[in-house]
């Protein structure tokens, strides 16, 4: 387990930690090349767990349309914010304020508030399971979005990119099946109706001297089995903890994803995958305050009753597991709650 210890920590390394995949090489290439590929995937994720989707193929105008409409939400006044705020602030959906959660506390420990702001949706309850399920958790995961009046096309394009999203990370799960040989479809029994969730992040510049240990967003790693992640391309921030235990600057990026694993997904490899700690570092004062940063993070989530356990491919003979099975749908609902201010 890396440590979360930041106490006079050591400035991040400007150099790149993160290596670039080319996911439509991989979809459309030989068999050969895809076992190139896939290989060249199970060593990245060993080492650090983060790496760059390029040639995806999802239009940039759909991005481009999701982040310009977040863009103007996040500009509103804050009053306007406020009126799709959740009545229980344990609810992932809707707006949340500054200082609403703190991350690192998903992990134990206890920092002042992250110094963001955040509007986020879910799937929603025509997409949920066909199974009955606990209401307090068809709520928690399926329950219906919030949808601010203004900016009027916001409804529209995030629900437009929350699908185009769901459909990318299904096809990053192939290469990711490819990279533990498994079959190309293995996920996809685990996914069919997921609990995917798109939240759309906004870090202010700060004016103000911040608290000790206090970040962007602090250290953590995310809870479920991947994250892409569409950072700004203009103003730096994230930072990726590296195995030397020293924190490595994501590089900026126009058209490509960040993607990491989340921590089910070590589990379900017994830990041959390490899911990365991350922060976010706040924008510091300037004389234009555009200098803000943004990011739009998409959790692909499994099914609610999938059940994590370690994949036959990440067990040698005569190993045993490190975790026992959990289920997937309990496991994320206390984990985001932990982390909530």
């Amino acid at each position: 387990m890396l440590s979360l210890n930041e106490t006079n920590s050591p400035a991040a390394e400007d150099a790149p930690a993160i290596t670039s995949i080319d996911l439509h090489a991989f979809l459309r290439g030989s068999g050969k090349e895809q076992q190139s590929i896939a290989a060249k995937v199970d060593d990245i994720c060993k080492s650090i767990g983060f790496l760059i989707i390029e040639n995806h193929g999802l239009p940039t105008e759909i991005t481009d349309n999701a982040w310009s409409t977040t863009k103007a939400f996040f500009n509103l006044p804050l009053e306007e914010k406020l009126k799709w705020k959740p009545a229980d602030p344990t609810c992932p959906r809707g707006y949340f304020p500054l200082a609403a959660e703190a991350l690192a506390k998903s992990l134990g420990v206890d920092t002042p508030p992250d110094l963001k702001e955040s509007f986020g949706i879910g799937p929603g309850p025509l997409r949920a399971p066909p199974y009955e399920m606990p209401v307090e958790k068809l709520e928690f995961h399926y329950g219906e979005n919030l949808w601010p009046a203004l900016p009027e096309k916001l409804r529209a394009e995030l629900t437009t990119f929350f699908d185009a999203m769901e459909n990318l990370g299904s096809q990053v799960l192939r290469l990711f099946a490819a990279a533990l040989e498994l079959p190309h479809d293995f996920f996809e029994r685990f996914h069919t109706h997921p609990m995917c969730a798109l939240r759309c992040i906004n870090y202010p510049v700060s004016d103000e001297p911040l608290l000790p240990r206090q970040k962007g967003a602090g250290a953590h790693s995310d809870y479920g089995s991947i994250t892409l992640l569409k950072s700004d391309p203009n103003v730096p921030g994230l930072e990726i903890k590296l195995p030397s235990g020293r924190w490595a600057k994501a590089p900026l990026l126009e058209d490509a994803f960040i993607v990491n694993i989340g921590d089910l997904m070590a589990r379900w490899t017994n830990d041959r995958w390490v899911s990365t700690l991350h922060r976010v570092i706040q924008p510091g004062p300037t004389e234009d305050a555009t200098s803000r940063r943004q990011s739009m993070a998409f959790f692909h989530n499994t099914n609610f009753d999938a059940e994590i356990e370690c994949i036959p491919t990440c067990l040698r003979s005569g190993e045993e597991p490190k975790y026992g099975p959990v289920q997937a749908g309990e496991y994320l609902v206390e984990r985001f709650t932990s982390a909530v201010n």
